[in-house]
């Protein structure tokens, strides 16, 4: 029986117009698409819109650099923009621009409510000025020393090398990206939020009806407990973006029409649909439900500003705001200077986009946790699962349907209660779905391809074809066996629409929708088989990355090296040792409690690591690859029952696990999300 319908409509965070779509932007985009298609499979009114934020003074440079309008620069990026989403399968409803009509309407509108109620308040600020360009400066166009660790071409509001966050007046020799001269400070009048008058109402929402994630919950009661600052919406001429109505040469700053550019995106879905309403939806008094995907970085913007400037304004707050953390390239900050920034049209080059959704998939939980895209695991996780269990299964059957049967289903199946419980697992995916448990639902779901496997193997269709009389319950099996590979590709129809889609064709179905799993089909003319998916050849993942290397060699800065990102030829496999032998190995999930570099050493780091009983420590060969840093709270897996070894620098009570040639060719094994230190691994 189908739940109430329910009407959802889902956003994501806007990309931004001056440059392309890369891998870490995708994981945003795969995981809000996974849940918008599961909501529309389950029957909702579901629409997933976005759109491109056209605006700020990055978009108006690059445009004069490239001597065109930005106008047009906005519009030749949103074409790439497009393109890669639709070739990543990201099914937005509409997809828009925030220079548009619409949302300078709305951002006029609520900025004039929030003037009427006397939200907003005008004072003079000084602020950095370049006298070259004459133009005000963001702190990104200031570069220097920073104050804390003394890093050279750092920002202007924080330091890339040891993360402190500070003001563009403690920067040591600041100057402007644009000219190359010291900024001076020069007076200006601003608008500015009065949000502080807004932390009762905050408070409350925050804490109310799990619109936010405790991780998010737990940072915003830390601002509060600061006190909340008013807010500059204000930036000067010459800026790209809408002008402050009353104002001469003031325009709202990005980040007020920014997320209003969800608002414009959906009102021009409703010009262009009959019987849908913008008032349905963000009217204050809508039952709908309005949810927003972003990245944890911008959490600020949307728990903060975006829900009390909705509310201030008179238009309903969102049911929730999902973030989720970076993406990391096995086990790294993706990055420009170390090769590892991998757009997603050079990704779409050599790789099936739907590989990638299943990984991510595979790796995303409701939490805020980093996801780490380890081009090892991904290679045999892909391989193993989509090809080794899940698209095995319709290929060791429909053979001996087509060829022995015409392509017809056996009338009824030969284990129903088997087909009951892989239905009825459809509850407990659907409830991962739903809470954003990706990962969680990919694991239930390989248990379900795992069992379908295990009973073709006990059954052995291929050995019942060669005994005479017995093709009846020859195509028995294999009707099974489809229909337990169809429920199973129901249940990664999100994930792999595609793939889906040729599935549902080749059992010649109509499409899927979640309940579609209930019924078998029986007694039912297929179409003969063909590969749904192939293996990932390592070699096109080498070349994936090479091509991203010589990108970044071409738009980077010569004098920053890239670092070497290739995979050294893979050993000879050792002679076969017993099970006994492998038995005698112990080893345990762990956590990384502190790192540091070992004085006097260019290898080792010394980690303190958590086995869930008691600390150890160990000293690991893994100083060219891993910044200490970097490795804080990671698990990895360790051997815990290895005899103690004394080096120069101390005892080393154990030896983590990794992979690689070695030097700066070596990767950390880490565990699948779930696991806890102290756990055996078997």
């Amino acid at each position: 029986m189908l739940p109430l319908v329910r009407d959802i409509l889902v956003t994501s965070a806007l990309p931004y117009a001056n440059g392309p779509i890369h891998l870490g932007h995708m994981v945003e985009y795969i995981q809000t698409d996974l849940w918008a298609r599961f909501q529309k499979m389950r029957g909702h009114r579901c629409f997933y819109v976005c759109a491109d934020d056209a605006h700020g003074t990055p978009i108006m440079l690059r445009a004069q650099q490239e001597g065109i309008t930005p106008e047009e620069l906005v519009e030749k990026i949103g074409k790439e923009h497009r393109a890669d989403f639709a070739d990543f399968g990201i099914g937005f409803d509409n997809y828009y621009t925030t220079h548009s009509q619409e949302n300078r309407y709305y951002a006029q509108l609520i900025y004039s409510r929030l003037n009427n109620l006397g939200l907003i308040a005008t004072r003079t600020i000084r602020q950095a000025y370049d006298s070259i360009r004459n133009m005000f400066l963001p702190d990104r166009f200031i570069r220097g020393e920073c104050p804390r660790c003394a890093a050279s071409d750092q920002y202007g509001d924080a330091c890339e090398a040891c993360g402190a966050t500070y003001s563009y007046t403690d920067l040591k020799n600041p100057v402007s990206v644009l000219s190359g001269t010291t900024p001076v400070e020069k007076e200006s009048q601003h608008h500015f939020f009065r949000l502080p008058a807004l932390t009762g109402w905050l408070r409350a929402w925050a804490e109310g009806e799990d619109h936010i994630q405790p991780e998010i919950l737990n940072k915003l009661n830390e601002w509060f407990s600061a006190g909340l600052q008013e807010w500059d919406i204000t930036r000067d001429a010459p800026y790209f973006g809408f002008e402050i109505p009353g104002t001469l040469g003031k325009y709202f700053y990005v980040w007020l029409d920014a997320p209003i550019g969800y608002m414009a995106s959906f009102q021009n879905f409703c010009d262009r649909t009959t019987g849908l309403f913008f008032e349905e939806f963000w009217g204050t008094g809508s039952s709908t439900e309005l949810y927003h995907f972003i990245g944890k970085d911008i959490a600020y913007f949307h728990t903060l500003f975006w829900p009390a400037q909705l509310h201030a304004a008179g238009f309903r707050t969102p049911t929730a705001v999902y973030c989720h953390g970076f993406l990391t390239i096995n086990g790294q900050k993706m990055s420009k200077s170390r090769g590892t920034f991998i757009k997603a049209r050079t990704y779409l080059e050599y790789l099936n986009p739907e590989y990638l959704r299943y990984y991510f998939a595979a790796k995303l939980n409701s939490g805020i946790d980093d996801l780490d895209f380890n081009l090892g695991d991904f290679i045999h996780r892909v391989n193993a699962d989509l090809v080794g269990k899940v698209v095995n299964i319709a290929s060791r059957c429909t053979g001996f349907i087509t060829k022995r049967h015409d392509g017809r289903l056996a009338a009824t199946l030969p284990n129903a209660d088997m087909y009951a419980e892989t239905v009825a697992a459809g509850d407990l995916i659907a409830e991962y779905y739903e809470n954003r448990a990706m990962g969680a639902a990919m694991r239930e779901v390989m248990l379900l391809a795992d069992r379908a496997n295990q009973y073709i193997d006990d059954k052995k269709p291929w050995v019942l074809a060669k005994e005479t009389g017995r093709d009846t319950e020859l195509q028995a099996i294999c009707t099974q066996g489809l229909n337990l590979f169809r429920v199973i590709m129901i249940y990664l129809k999100p994930v792999l629409p595609r793939t889906a889609a040729r599935a549902e064709e080749f059992l010649k179905d109509d499409p899927w929708n979640w309940e579609s799993r209930r019924t078998p089909l029986l007694d039912h003319v297929i179409a003969p088989f063909e590969p749904l998916l192939v293996r990932v050849d390592p070699k096109q993942v080498q070349a994936m990355l090479e091509a991203s290397k010589e990108t970044l060699i071409a738009h980077s800065d010569p004098k920053v090296a890239t670092p070497h990102t290739s995979f050294s030829p893979l050993e000879p496999i050792d002679p076969m040792i017993s099970y006994e032998h492998f038995a005698a190995l112990d080893l345990r999930v762990a956590r990384i409690l502190t790192a540091e570099e070992v004085a006097g050493s260019n290898k080792l780091l010394r980690l303190s690591l958590d086995i869930g009983s008691e600390t150890r420590t160990v000293f690991a060969g893994i100083k060219a690859t891993y910044h200490a840093k970097d490795l804080i709270n990671r698990l990895t897996v360790m051997v815990v029952n290895l005899a103690p070894r004394t080096l120069r620098f101390g005892v080393s009570e154990g030896m983590v696990l990794a992979a690689g040639a070695g030097g700066k060719e070596i990767f950390l094994l880490s565990p699948d999300q779930g696991a806890q230190p102290g756990m055996r691994i078997k």
